[in-house]
């Protein structure tokens, strides 16, 4: 995997030393009809539990040097930082892109500032997301671009997304446009950064899905990119996937993160250019029933009727909107040692899949419960498809959950979507 990402970064350098790159002017009213602008990299933002904050020397004149891998490919970038769980303003003083030539190694000649309303530095306010304005600078599918940003003061702490499962360098000082930082710390969160969209025709669009940490890819190798929303933009072409998993989520109750019915606006109809949702939550909230103390009959079935009604809440939203809904039956997990499942949080879960094949007025059903069971014990994973914790699928588990979406599903939006 680290030599197919050099390779790629071998291919951006020559693509650097021949592009030539500079910010857009700041446009008023929409884009040309012909063009829009579409998500092509994504993370659900959360207020970081102290384990994964930001260590404190790197809370005042730092630069942080984040690495994402695009799935949508265009002429033009923009990209979106994120103070939403801030309690005061985030003045960050530079922010600048580039093209990664090896883990928190930039090719320098690529570096270019990002503006905001023409300036370099950008106060996001408490509660806010904020756009940079459009930056000529050209993107390859599939491949990797660098953000590197320099704040006098970060929120503490500051908004971001626990899971990223790719390296990201930290150091004191405004080190944004060297091409190699100095003896940076290294953890592997990203900060304050939400989504890189690109310009792209209008008939483009982006697919989000929207789940935990199954679709936040643990148990995946960490720079691999190897989440199961990856491995299916590699077999499409053409289309945005936004992966919007967060760890430990839930429909109904709050976790790690804010519930799927309480971030729906935010981080699925907000996004610019979507139009199809591959809707993959509900284990966590089967587990979290009985994690601490025993439920009787009645409180299992309250809750199958509460998951579900929830179900419907999306779908009938995301319909609302113009979006085409595939519903993703729930994976094996029994063995999962955090919530320990009996045989009667497994018929939730049989109940939950059942209802969701059948019921939940979905456009399309994809059936990871199916693909991903041990064909001997169906309410273990199958061992070549286990990490090893008895929830979160291994790499090649992943992969076959990707190629288990059929692609025709995205050939067109839904009737009513949005132009």
């Amino acid at each position: 995997m680290r030599a197919a990402r050099i390779a790629l970064a071998l291919v951006a350098t020559v693509m650097a030393a021949s592009a030539h790159v500079s910010p857009s002017p700041p446009r008023h009213g929409g884009e040309s009809k012909s063009w829009h602008w579409v998500g092509s990299w994504s993370a659900a933002q959360q207020l970081p539990e102290p384990a994964n904050q930001l260590p404190d020397p790197f809370l005042r004149d730092a630069t942080i040097r984040q690495t994402v891998h695009l799935s949508l490919g265009g002429q033009k970038i923009r990209v979106r930082i994120s103070n939403v769980y801030g309690t005061a303003p985030l003045h960050l003083t530079a922010v600048h892109v580039s093209r990664p030539v090896a883990p928190g190694v930039i090719v320098a000649a690529s570096d270019t500032p990002l503006t905001f309303a023409g300036r370099a530095d950008v106060t996001v306010p408490a509660g806010a997301d904020y756009f940079s304005d459009p930056l000529r600078f050209p993107v390859a599918p599939y491949g990797d671009l660098t953000i590197s940003l320099h704040a006098d003061a970060f929120a503490s702490p500051p908004t971001g997304h626990p899971g990223a499962r790719a390296t990201s360098f930290l150091v004191t000082g405004d080190q944004v446009s060297a091409a190699q930082l100095a003896t940076p710390a290294t953890l592997e969160h990203w900060y304050v950064i939400a989504g890189i969209e690109v310009q792209a025709p209008a008939a483009t669009g982006a697919v989000v899905a929207l789940g935990d940490s199954i679709t936040d890819g643990r148990g995946s190798i960490p720079d691999s990119n190897g989440r199961w929303p990856d491995d299916l933009a590699r077999r499409m072409s053409g289309l945005g996937i936004l992966n919007k998993g967060l760890g430990g989520n839930r429909l109904l109750l709050d976790g790690l993160g804010p519930n799927a019915l309480a971030r729906f606006d935010r981080d699925v109809l907000a996004e610019d250019g979507v139009r199809w949702l591959v809707l993959f939550e509900g284990i966590n909230d089967l587990g979290g029933l009985t994690r601490e103390a025993p439920a009787s009959a009645e409180e299992h079935a309250a809750l199958i009727v509460r998951m579900t009604a929830a179900y419907r809440q999306i779908i009938d939203r995301a319909h609302a909107r113009g979006l085409k809904v595939m519903a993703a039956t729930l994976t094996p997990w029994m063995g999962f040692d955090y919530y320990h499942p009996d045989a009667a949080s497994e018929a939730d879960r049989k109940a939950v899949n059942a209802w969701l094949r059948s019921q939940s007025g979905a456009d399309a059903v994809v059936d990871f419960d199916a693909v991903l069971r041990d064909p001997a014990a169906p309410d273990r994973l199958a061992p070549a498809y286990d990490c090893g914790d008895h929830l979160h699928p291994s790499p090649a588990g992943y992969q076959a959950m990707a190629n288990a979406i059929p692609l025709a599903f995205f050939a067109r939006p839904h009737k009513s979507g949005r132009k």
